[in-house]
């Protein structure tokens, strides 16, 4: 099974905020979706699950549109940050209320499942939403997305809130939930280097454009950051792909992704260190342009 979306662009108020976006997420993977504010993860994720329809391109599960279509639809959850803000009309809905919808909307809603997370986050259900906290509405979407059962999953910001201890225990979840299901997840998150041990392939979205998609630990292999004095690392680092120049009077660091053959030019008096996921990010997205040595 394969959800597929090919040349999506949506526009806002004469505002490009995805431009020809393709992607293609397989069944059995757990992708992570990384990107700046304003980049366009939350409106890429809508517009894959349906909620939100795109201006130009279009979005397939095995072939078959998704929009308006049933047996699509069944098969994808999007649990994103809940808007309990008082002309949402959430705020007044009590935890179990809201549970009860989204059981009825997801076939193969597990209640066993329910319950246990129920009791691990240690909600009241009898609590009106309005009234959580912002790490115990997380915890509400965690519950929704892990208990919808569907085939591919999404969670937007899904740890926004929790404490280091909640964190774990999700991350803990997710993964036992993949290797008992196989099913697909997608996670939206800002606290990348975190998430990296659990994602298997990395998506960056920048600036509504689709950067990377790669395996994660291969994207991150491919990362060095190079530093010395200014004129070595220009000639270590000659011809590489370079990112995020960063100089102090004489001295300059840079990050360089490396090809497959390429390697830095040792020969000069740098230093060369592996980055992380988080390093490697902002390396990409934290200026305007890269340049070529």
């Amino acid at each position: 099974m394969k959800l597929t979306c090919e040349h999506i662009t949506k526009v806002y108020g004469g505002r490009e905020v995805l431009r020809d976006v393709s992607l293609t997420l397989e069944e059995g993977k757990i992708y992570g979706l990384i990107g700046r504010n304003g980049a366009g993860k939350t409106t890429l994720l809508s517009i894959l699950t349906a909620q939100n329809p795109a201006t130009q391109g279009t979005v397939a599960l095995d072939g078959m549109p998704v929009w308006e279509n049933r047996r699509a639809l069944e098969k994808l959850c999007f649990s994103r940050e809940l808007n309990v803000g008082a002309e949402s009309g959430l705020a007044a809905m009590k935890v179990k209320e809201y549970l009860r919808i989204a059981s009825v909307y997801y076939d193969s809603w597990d209640k066993d499942m329910e319950k246990r997370l129920l009791a691990l986050f240690d909600l009241n259900v009898k609590k009106k939403l309005g009234k959580l906290s912002k790490g115990m509405l997380s915890m509400v979407t965690i519950i929704v997305a892990m208990c919808s059962k569907a085939p591919f999953t999404f969670l937007d910001e899904p740890v926004a809130g929790l404490d280091v201890v909640a964190r774990e225990e999700f991350y803990k979840l997710l993964l036992e939930e993949y290797s008992a299901t196989g099913r697909t997840f997608v996670i939206s998150t800002h606290i990348i280097e975190e998430a990296a041990d659990v994602l298997e392939e990395v998506i960056i979205l920048h600036e509504g454009e689709v950067l990377v998609v790669a395996d994660t630990q291969s994207f991150v292999d491919s990362a060095r950051h190079v530093s010395g004095k200014a004129e070595d690392v220009d000639a270590a680092t000659a011809g590489l792909e370079v990112h995020h120049p960063e100089t102090v009077g004489r001295s300059k660091g840079v990050t360089v992704f490396l090809k497959p053959g390429q390697r830095v030019d040792d020969s000069y008096d740098v230093s060369v260190q592996p980055v992380n996921l988080q390093r490697a990010f902002v390396a990409l997205c934290g200026e305007e342009a890269r340049h070529e040595a």
